[in-house]
């Protein structure tokens, strides 16, 4: 540990703050305990009237507002920012739909649990960082403040202890000396210990006064279902795109020139046979984009024949050489199967337009087994690298498609080395 750095602790903003902190951790937890422990008690005595319903729901209201100053006490003295928790969700409006949200409320319920709970721990912390600091300044300080037992009493300096006649005072330059010395000790360690122990506070808060680990699920389900409703939205743009400038404008040109080529049947055959075999090729390459669309939707070989041959189907369209391994004991299921088809599909078009490789591979396999199975994708070329998320490459929309379906996705990508995607999807059987 640096040598500066101890020195500067005892006297740095943030200790003071955490020491702060601590002292008035215990006034707050005596009122947080007396009030919560009372108005519980009292609530669950009344409960044999109607009358205990709302003062229960009311001692939990008022520990959610404990929970408001304690996570406004971390965030301004201690720097840490602990997340509200999970509004109440009344079923309907009114006041007793109120109550019963509180009182169904695992939050609430946590809110109390720590108004009581703190108690011990602020009473320990507090003696324990006072007696820390008060001792530590004190014995520091000695030298400037011991001539005051000569001056004002009749004793030579501190007092330590008296067994019978025998009475032990700090009053020798080397007594002085050494308790200077031990009080640095002290006063050193001190911002240590008073760090230790807000440590524990800032667990405390978290798990008890923040939102549940269910909290932080349905907040990244909401998210997750927002994006898989703007993915859906904007490949249903696409398709209508695509129809709209692709096949829609081919078969409109080609029903005028089946009309003019059935004007001119009687007075030019030839004519009209030469429109009608032009017809005939824009007939072909409206069905070629029809496939190209319906490919790029969910592609016939995926649904037939699985991953290995679709994705072998999409090597052979990129523009580079590339090797395809898909090593899986079973066909996962068709969503998570089509989720892996796009992931790569996307991944080797951008190896096309953008890595400059020379080749690539492409590796599929499945990792652990069900509930806790993964299918694991790794997409690598030996291009000019320098791909991330942030880099407009598409790579952060299938970063967000992953996640929407508990997925994960890594892009390692340095400069001048090539590129290596692994993506993460869940495992579920067909």
């Amino acid at each position: 540990m640096d040598a500066g750095r101890v020195l500067r602790a005892p006297v740095e903003g943030r200790t003071w703050r955490e020491f702060g902190y601590l002292m008035l951790g215990l006034p707050l937890s005596l009122l947080y305990f007396s009030l919560a422990i009372t108005g519980v008690t009292l609530g669950a005595g009344l409960l044999v009237t109607f009358l205990g319903v709302p003062v229960l729901a009311g001692v939990l209201a008022m520990c959610r507002g404990f929970g408001k100053v304690e996570r406004a006490r971390v965030r301004g003295l201690l720097g840490a920012d602990i997340a509200e928790p999970a509004p109440l969700r009344a079923r309907k409006p009114g006041p007793v739909a109120a109550m019963g949200a509180l009182l169904r409320s695992g939050s609430a319920w946590r809110h109390a649990l720590y108004a009581v709970v703190h108690l011990p721990w602020a009473v320990f912390a507090f003696t324990l960082a006072l007696v820390f600091w008060a001792y530590g300044w004190a014995f520091l300080l000695y030298p400037v403040w011991f001539w005051v037992f000569p001056a004002y009493t009749d004793m030579p300096g501190l007092q330590l202890f008296q067994n019978g006649d025998y009475t032990f005072y700090l009053d020798s330059p080397a007594e002085i000396a050494l308790t200077c010395l031990v009080g640095l000790g002290f006063t050193l360690a001190t911002p240590w210990v008073v760090r230790a122990l807000t440590t524990v506070d800032r667990v405390l808060v978290g798990g008890l006064l923040g939102p549940s680990r269910l909290d932080h699920r349905v907040t990244e389900l909401e998210t997750d279902r927002g994006v898989v409703v703007d993915t859906a939205a904007a490949d249903l743009r696409r398709i209508e795109r695509d129809l709209h400038d692709g096949a829609q404008a081919r078969l409109v040109a080609l029903a005028m020139g089946l009309g003019l080529a059935k004007e001119k049947l009687l007075e030019d055959p030839d004519a009209a046979a030469a429109m009608v075999d032009e017809a005939h090729g824009e007939v072909k390459l409206a069905l070629q984009e029809l496939r190209d669309l319906a490919r790029g939707i969910h592609p016939a070989v995926l649904t037939d024949r699985g991953l290995d041959a679709a994705l072998s189907s999409v090597a052979s369209r990129c523009l580079v050489p590339v090797k395809v391994l898909v090593d899986l004991p079973e066909r996962p299921a068709a969503a998570i199967e089509g989720i892996a088809y796009f992931t790569v599909s996307e991944l080797l078009q951008n190896v096309s337009k953008h890595a400059g490789a020379r080749g690539a591979s492409v590796e599929v396999w499945r990792t652990g087994a069900e509930p806790a199975g993964r299918l694991l994708i790794r997409v690598s070329d030996d291009g000019r690298g320098g791909a991330g998320l942030d880099g407009g490459s598409g790579l952060a929309g299938l970063a967000e498609r992953l996640r929407a379906v508990d997925g994960v996705f890594l892009v390692d990508s340095p400069e001048g080395k090539g590129t290596v995607v692994t993506a993460e999807l869940p495992w579920r059987s067909r």
